[in-house]
Parts: C-alpha cells; structure tokens; sequence
C-alpha cells in the first residue's frame, strides 16, 4: 500500500476537505470526463446528498460545487476571481469552463439539495449531469469525497480499496504491525522508510521542495491566524479568538508568574488560528482533513518554539512520519468525520501528530507507534456535530485539545521503550468499527449532539 505525503498534506481552501475541497476537485473531474466525451454538451445539473446535503450550506459545498463546474481547482484557488464569477454565474446562469463550449447552469434550478436517504456508498455523495440543448442527461457520474480531499466514483469505491498502480516500493506497509517489521529489519527508521518510498515516485529535489512548501503555507496559515480578527462568517457570529489568547500569552512572557500548564494555551493559540482561518475559507493544508488542520502544524510550531534543540532541518522527517501514520488509518479504516465522527478527523490528526513529534524527539519506531495508539485510542468514540453545520463549534477548540493530547501521548510514550498493551493496528480497527456502529445524526450532519442542543444564533 502506498499513499504519499502529498495525498495527505494538500494545500486547498477552507471550510471542509470533504465537503468543500471534494466537491470543487469531483467537479474538476466531471469536466475532464466532458472534455473526453464526443457529444455535444449544452448544459450541467448537480445533486448534493447524505451529510454534503444536510450541511452542504455551513460547509461551502455549493459555492464549491458551482466554482468547480467553472473550473476552479482548490490547490490554485483565487479568492477574488472566484467571486466575480459566483457574481456572473448568478446573471448569466452559465459556467464558462477551460475547453468546453459555454454551459448552462443556474444553482437556483440546476444545483439540488437532496435530504433523503444518503447515497448507497458513502456518506458524502454527489451526482453531477451533463444535457444536451434538448435538456436529456447524456453524460451522469456519481463522486463521493471520502474525506482529506479524495474523490472517487462511484465505479472505483465499489472497487474496494484504492490500488496503486505506480512501481513497486520497496517498504509497502499496510499495516502497524508490517511497519515495525520492515522498520526492525532495515535498520531505518519510518521516515525513511517513507522516504525511499516516495523517492519512487519524484525525485529527491521535488520531494523535498514538495515538503517545504507544505510547511511554508501551514506556518503561514497560523501567523495569519495570529494576526485575524473579527467575526467569522455562517451566521453564528463566532469571535477570533487565537490573536487574542497569542498576543496575552507574548505579554505575560519572562514574568515568571505563569504555571506550567499555561504551555496548553500557546499550542491552542497554534492550532486555533489555523482553524479559525479554515472557517473563513483561507488557505490551508489538510492534514489530514481541514477541520482537523489545525493540530499538526500546531504540535510543529510548539516542538520549533518551545523545545529546545528543535530545528526546521527535521520537519521533513515529522511529517513523513506523520505521512505514514495517517496513510494506515485512512487504509485500514477513515479519516471522514461523515463516515466515523471525529474521531477519524481530530482523532487520527493527533495521532499523526504525536508520532511526528515523538520521531523528532528521538523515538525508536516503536516509541512512535506507541504514541499514534496512545493519541488515537483517547479520541476513540468521537463524534462530529458542528453547530449550524459550520467547522467553528467545537471544531476550533477541539483541535486546540487534539494538540495538547497529541504532545502528551509523544510524551508518554518517550518516557518508556515502546512496549505496550494496545496494539495501533487495534486503535484504528477498534475506530473503524465505532465509526460503524456510530449514529449518523452524530456522523457530520449537524442532527444530533451539539448541534441540536446549543443555539445556532
């Protein structure tokens, strides 16, 4: 099994890699299936169902439906040109996509909400049309967005897991239990097993530069953060709060008055700001989905600023790391709070997380995967209930504990030698399972938890 670093860590947009990312890059797809097609097409319909309809509004997903029927992508997304085509989309009722003659699409008829029973292969599912100038549908395809910006058809998740088709590598884990083994046997760490696995797909100077840039717009997605204010936009009036907690934090600094504890709050002011600028629809990297981008940047930047002996000459080996780690859970079970809560969002981004840093800090391969388990099993059987579908409440704080909780498991598991009770392979089988037996009301579609027992305005 392979899934690279660049499939987990992708730069997009906020709110939501599965409800706004997937469907801009499911879009994205339907047009190239246009391109290749030899009939005539005149017009597009698309359907919104299961949790991209039931908080499709909160999450952007028909604003990132229409933009990517124009043609917009999220890893080049332009934010003023986007608004002046929603603004001639919404006149002309058209879509003027890159090698397609001009399309008719009016979001007030052509895009549909569907509140019945969800779609038969995932939670977040979608079915987007192509007519000819009679109005009959020529072309149909359903995509459903699995979570972190994955988009597969409907063909290809009935296919079972998703099979690589690239040359071999030559550590191909899918398991836990394989990664020791192969980690025990090489002599490399995981990292480096990842490395070499990476290398046969790119080559060692796009590798690195590929990695760079991730941490380049992760590190400034939470300065911009830090430096944001107001109110965020979805009607709930959610207040910016990451500045303000950063710049208190900055003033008390060298008083000498401040308990230990107060160390949580600069990895949530960290974790904060990256999701309060994912509620407002900036720039971010999911790690591995948006409304958990927060808590791996996060745990870095507090490793940077607050751990001495840390160095940026080691980032590459965090997220490879946390690479690997995330690519076994979203193998072996999700990383979809629409298909498992959220547990398999802020859950398996702690995980990957402590493993990252616990790497850094010297950990044995066995420390690491001791920490993954440790992080993931403590979110074990959380669920997804975002207030008014928005990823603002709990979403911002959670991340802020989904770091702290990462940082500690790192931590306990560098104070022993790796061995331990619960297996990770047992941690996300055991997720993977909960997720199953999980209620959708509390699946990401704001029916349930939270959602219903807090005001939404």
């Amino acid at each position: 099994m392979f899934l690279s670093v660049f499939d987990m860590f992708k730069v997009g947009i906020g709110p939501s890699s599965s409800h706004t990312m997937g469907p801009m890059v499911a879009s994205a797809r339907f047009l190239d299936l246009l391109r290749a097609q030899p009939f005539e097409v005149a017009g597009l319909r698309a359907s919104l169902h299961g949790s991209l309809a039931f908080t499709g509004v909160g999450h952007a997903t028909d604003r990132a439906t229409i933009l990517g029927l124009a043609g917009f992508t999220p890893a080049d997304y332009d934010a003023e040109k986007a608004e002046a085509t929603l603004a001639r989309i919404k006149e002309t009722h058209e879509v003027h996509p890159e090698g397609l003659p001009p399309l008719r699409f009016d979001p007030a008829t052509d895009l549909r909400f569907d509140y019945g029973p969800a779609l038969p292969g995932h939670a977040n599912g979608m079915i987007l049309k192509a007519t000819d100038a009679q109005g009959d549908v020529i072309v149909e395809e359903t995509y459903y967005s699995i979570g972190g910006g994955f988009v597969l058809t409907a063909d290809e998740l009935a296919g079972g897991k998703a099979k690589d088709d690239g040359a071999p590598v030559p550590y191909p884990f899918d398991t836990a239990e394989a990664m020791l083994r192969m980690a025990r046997d090489s002599g490399l760490s995981i990292a480096e097993m990842k490395r070499r696995n990476e290398l046969t797909r790119r080559s060692a100077q796009d590798l690195d530069r590929g990695i760079a840039r991730i941490w380049e717009v992760m590190n400034a997605c939470i300065d911009r953060g830090l430096a944001g204010e107001g109110i965020l936009p979805g009607g709930l009036k959610v207040r910016r709060r990451a500045r303000g907690i950063h710049q208190a934090l900055l003033a008390e600094r060298g008083l000498n008055i401040n308990p230990p504890h107060t160390i949580n709050d600069w990895m949530s002011a960290y974790a904060m700001a990256v999701n309060e600028e994912n509620a407002a629809g900036g720039q971010v990297v999911t790690a591995p989905t948006n409304g958990a981008a927060g808590v791996l940047p996060a745990v870095i930047r507090y490793w940077l600023d607050h751990v001495p002996g840390a160095t940026p000459r080691l980032i590459p080996e965090f997220l490879l790391t946390a690479a690997a780690i995330g690519g076994l859970i979203k193998y072996n079970a999700s990383i979809s709070g629409a298909e498992a809560g959220c547990q398999a969002e802020v859950g398996s981004a702690s995980a990957m997380a402590a493993a990252g840093l616990c790497a850094v800090m010297g950990g044995t391969p066995m420390q690491v995967e001791n920490a993954a388990e440790i992080a993931l099993e403590h979110h074990l059987g959380m669920t997804c209930d975002p207030v008014k579908g928005l990823v603002q409440v709990p979403c911002i704080e959670r991340n802020g504990l989904g770091c702290i909780k990462a940082v500690s498991a790192a931590s306990l598991s560098l104070r022993g030698d790796g061995t331990h009770f619960v297996p990770l392979d047992a941690a996300i089988e055991t997720m993977r399972q909960t997720g199953e037996d999980m209620h959708t009301k509390y699946k990401e579609t704001s029916l349930g938890g939270l959602a219903v027992n807090v005001p939404n305005c």
